[in-house]
């Protein structure tokens, strides 16, 4: 995107914690050292209470990454970066130009996104006995569980990942057929 002949040039990717987020703005930075500005914004988790943070990278205060944040905020997204790289090109744009140009370049590539719901999830270790192990992976079959391990010894030991939504109807099965739970 070019306005007033600066070259603004925009990334979205996934995150999952600030460090990978950091890795990321390091990566736009060594990809166009020559830019004026890498400015950023990242919010992790619910978009009601997440974690954020912005960078107006040299941009005066609250033009860059502040819009950018906005943007993201306003899309109900989380667990996502936006980094907004600019060449400066020689006409000064004033902090409303600025505001909409990072606004604009943030909405431009969260439009072309492809959106994924993220369905907090729950990681729980049962133990059970023999007689239990099919009850248990039929009840995680019918709840969009996924069985990530199981070892067989005494007793059957299941590693099981599902929606955080079912935990309570899990507990009630749990304690109805005597099955250990324990959440790492």
């Amino acid at each position: 995107m070019t306005i007033n002949k600066s070259r603004f040039i925009t990334w979205l990717r996934p995150v999952c914690d600030r460090d990978e987020a950091m890795a990321i703005v390091e990566q736009a930075r060594q990809r166009y050292p020559d830019a004026s500005h890498h400015c950023y914004a990242y919010l992790l988790g619910n978009p009601a209470s997440a974690q954020a943070a912005m960078n107006d990278d040299g941009e005066p205060s609250g033009t860059a990454g502040k819009p950018i944040f906005n943007v993201i905020q306003h899309k109900g997204m989380s667990d996502v970066l936006v980094v907004v790289t600019r060449y400066f090109g020689g006409v000064k744009l004033g902090a409303g130009g600025l505001v909409r140009a990072y606004a604009a370049a943030a909405e431009s590539v969260l439009a072309e996104a492809e959106k994924v719901e993220s369905v907090p999830q729950v990681l729980c270790r049962l133990e059970m006995g023999f007689a239990q192990e099919q009850r248990l992976r039929h009840w995680a079959a019918c709840h969009d569980g996924q069985v990530e391990e199981v070892s067989y010894g005494q007793s059957v030991v299941m590693t099981l990942r599902f929606p955080r939504d079912w935990m309570g109807e899990l507990e009630q099965l749990c304690a109805a057929e005597q099955i250990q739970i324990t959440l790492p």
